[in-house]
Parts: structure tokens; sequence; C-alpha cells
């Protein structure tokens, strides 16, 4: 390796190191800000405070490392020209391809890095993060609940009006709001009860609820329409009521996505033989709804038969002419039941397939995410490198401003690619690679100009000239008119 080779991944690496501290302590900053609720007032010792924040941070990486490379490029080599150190290396004979040759391939070694702490670190600090988090709410099981106000624990709201105890576990004053499985039906069930009593147990991921001296209210959801108006209920009391609440559902909070899932806390291989499981039972799954929806049409024309030797024997087309008004309502009413019992159970069906296929995609997406960090990384680099050369400027004034605007633009495309891909409205590897197939046609546009020294400027004389040799001649026969 020669001196000049040294000198540019030196300044590089001291640029890259210094932005990557300065962002990474701003997206710790920012996940402080996001688990405030779960830190403030919890009680909770310094030393589990700085494991939580341990955990969390490796997450962050694959947001701030990209950003960082394209920052540090932009600054490093805008730098390099701002001090006429490019036009030194151009007049000994040395291109900017020949002075990017040892970067690039550092930028490489580091991309693989990258991929590697995708697939092995990321992964254990998520297990270990949302481990953590249970443990905290194990052994303070009133972190779960704040309060004078509503906190959503699986499928429960909880509202609480004073908590006691040593870990706040002795309550008084609980509602509970209880959500219907069934959709639109909204949360039908509702709790209050007097006291209450939070137990929990070492190795258990169930949190247990015991309520006290309360009144326990239900919707009734009649078949028929017209009974629903009536607007029916079930009401009971109790002396005491145990619910059990499971914690791996509890505070599921993530910086991107909204929620931790479990294919972020795989690597590539395990990840790959959980999509061929979830893709077997989601095969399966599909034949046996299409199977229960053949029989239950089956069950319905199960008298088929014998109203078609009925119907032949009195030679009539219209099969309700052998019934009386009776039996007519009756086949009409039993007919009407079955399609909304059938439509209601597709509907069911279909819900719960995209629910599994959109797991499916998730896996899918996880694993590609993993190669598409790395990518990322020699992406920024050629889109950082060229663009610092050409608008000569380093410093912390103009390079931040083309960073964050490319940065921006990368982080919405990626992040409109995945939403596509989930819903499996676009191929997996598609949705997690969108924005770099987006910017890498604009790196290599950036460093073809920034080699031949051509700049930034593109000219669209093609396609302002026919306009104005169009004005010119309108012109140009109003003044031969005139």
């Amino acid at each position: 390796m020669k001196i000049l080779d040294k000198y540019i991944i030196k300044s590089f690496m001291i640029t890259f190191t210094s932005v990557f501290v300065i962002l990474f302590f701003i997206f710790v900053l920012q996940g402080i800000w996001l688990f405030i609720a779960e830190l403030a007032g919890k009680d909770l010792d310094f030393f589990t405070i700085i494991k939580f924040l341990s955990f969390y941070a490796p997450t962050i990486v694959p947001m701030v490392l990209p950003l960082s490379v394209l920052l540090a490029s932009i600054m490093t080599f805008g730098s390099f020209a701002e001090n006429y150190e490019f036009a030194a290396m151009k007049s000994s004979g040395i291109s900017l391809q020949r002075a990017m040759k040892m970067l690039t391939i550092s930028i490489g070694f580091l991309s693989i890095i990258a991929f590697f702490f995708a697939n092995n670190v990321i992964p254990d600090a998520q297990f270990r993060f949302i481990n953590l988090r249970k443990n905290i709410v194990q052994q303070k099981p009133a972190m779960a609940i704040v309060e004078g106000q509503f906190e959503t624990i699986g499928t429960s709201n909880i509202k609480v009006d004073k908590k006691s105890g040593d870990n706040g576990e002795i309550l008084e004053g609980v509602t509970m709001h209880v959500k219907n499985n069934k959709m639109g039906l909204g949360a039908n069930t509702i709790i209050k009860a007097k006291r209450g009593l939070l137990v929990s147990e070492d190795n258990s991921n169930y949190l247990q609820l015991e309520l006290y001296d309360g009144y326990y209210y239900e919707d009734i959801h009649p078949k028929k329409y017209e009974e629903r108006k009536r607007l029916p209920f079930a009401k009971s009391s109790f002396k005491k009521y145990v619910i059990n609440i499971d914690l791996t559902k509890l505070n599921q909070t993530d910086l991107e996505n909204g929620d931790i899932t479990s294919e972020k806390m795989l690597t590539v291989t395990e990840l790959k033989y959980t999509v061929d499981s979830l893709q077997k039972n989601y095969n399966k799954d599909m034949v046996s709804y299409a199977d229960n929806i053949i029989q239950r049409n089956n069950d319905v024309f199960r008298e088929r038969p014998k109203v078609e030797k009925t119907a032949k024997t009195n030679k009539t087309e219209d099969l309700l002419t052998i019934f009386s008004e009776a039996d007519k309502r009756r086949i009409i009413e039993t007919a009407k039941n079955n399609i909304s019992s059938i439509s209601f159970n597709i509907q069911n069906n279909k819900i719960e397939l995209e629910s599994k296929s959109k797991s499916i995609n998730n896996h899918w997406l996880a694993i590609y995410e993993k190669f598409i960090i790395a990518y990322s990384c020699l992406l920024m680099f050629f889109i950082g490198a060229p663009l610092g050369a050409i608008i000569r400027k380093g410093g912390l004034g103009l390079p931040i401003v083309f960073a964050m605007l490319i940065f921006i633009t990368f982080h919405f495309i990626n992040t409109f690619g995945r939403k596509l891909a989930q819903e499996d409205s676009i191929p997996a590897i598609l949705g997690s690679s969108m924005s770099s197939l987006v910017l890498t046609p604009f790196a290599i546009l950036l460093t073809y100009r920034a080699t031949n020294d051509i700049g930034i400027m593109i000219n669209f004389d093609w396609i302002t000239d026919p306009f104005v040799k169009l004005f010119s001649k309108i012109t140009q026969n109003k003044n031969d008119n005139n």
C-alpha cells in the first residue's frame, strides 16, 4: 500500500469514525425518547438501563452505517477537491479511479463486516433485548400498567386508579375492555373490579392478573339482525377472577416498524428453515380451507337429489312451485343463512391467509435485507465519493444537505418497497432492493461524470431546443405579418 493510499484511507476513516459516533449517539437518544415510558419512573437501576440501551443499540446500526459512509465520503472527497489535492494527484498522473481503488477495497471489507453483523450480532441483540424487557416486567409487573390511563396488553385495554406495594403489584379500581376476536365487533366485554393483584413467576411467559369483588359485562351478538337492535347483554359478579397475560406481546415497540417480530431474531440459515415451514403450512391451510368450503356446499345441497326427483315427476322448471308458501320462505331463509355463513367463513379464511402470507413475506424481507445492508455501504460510497469530488466542498455545510437528501430518498423508497412486499403486491426481493435499484444508476452516473471531469450539470437542450425553435418561429411570423 502506497503512502497516498494510506493518506486517503486515514482521512476517510477519521471522518467516518467521527460521523458514525455522532449519528449513533443521536439515534440512541431517539431510542431513549421512544422507550421513555418504559424507563422513566419505573425504579430501574442504572445497570439495567445500560443493558437496555446496549441491547437496543445494535438495531440502529443498519440505519447509521450507510448514512455515515455517505456523509464521510462526501466530506472527505469534497475536502480533497476543495483543497486542490485532487488537482495535485491529477498533475502527478493519478486519476480519481486510482485514488478510490484502495478505499473501495476497504469499503468492501466494511460491507462484509456489516453483513456478518446483521446476520449474527443483531439477531442475538434482539433476542436479549426482548428477554430483558420480559424479565423487567416479571420483576416489576406493574410496569405493564400505568395509573389513570388505559394501556393495551394483548387483546385488552386496562386502566387502574391506584397502585401500591413494593413493585406496584397491588391495584385498586381496575377497569378492563376486552376486544372481541371477531372483526368489527370492537370491545364487547367490560370487567370492573375494586381490587387487583399482579402475580408473576420466574421463567414464565405469563403474567397473572387476579381481580376481586367485581362485575363482568358482555354484549351478546345474536345471529338475527332484528334481535341485535334490542342490545342484549350478560352481566355477572365475581369474588375472584383470574386472567393470564402473555408477556411476549407486551411493549413490542420497535423504532422502524412498530413491532418486534421473531424474524429479526434469526440468522439467514434459520430464516430459510422457518420460511420453508411457514410455506408448507400456508399451502396446507389453503387446501384445507378449499376442502371445507366444498364440504359446506355439499351439506347445503344435500337434499338436491330429492328435489330434482320431485321436479321431474311434476314436469316443472321452477322448483319453488312444488312447495307451499311457508316452505318457500323457509328454503329462502335457509339459503340466505347458508350463503351468509359461507361468505363469513371465506372472509375469515382470507384474513388468516393474508396474515400468514405477510409473515412469510416478512421472513423473506429479513433475509434479503441482511445482504442489502452490505450493498448499501458500497452504494453510498459510490454516490458520496464522486459527489464530493464534483461539488468540491468539505466540512459540515453542503455535504450534510446532500447526504440527508440522498439518505431520506433511500429510506423512503426502502420503506415504500417493504410495505408493498409485505402486502404481496411485489416480490420480497424487489421490495427489499427497490431503493438500491433506484439509486444504483445515480451512483454510476455520478462516478462516470466525476472520473471524466464533466461536472454535475446535465444538458437538457434536447428537450428545450424544439420549444425554443417553435417560439422563435411564431415570433418571426408575427413580425412578418406586422
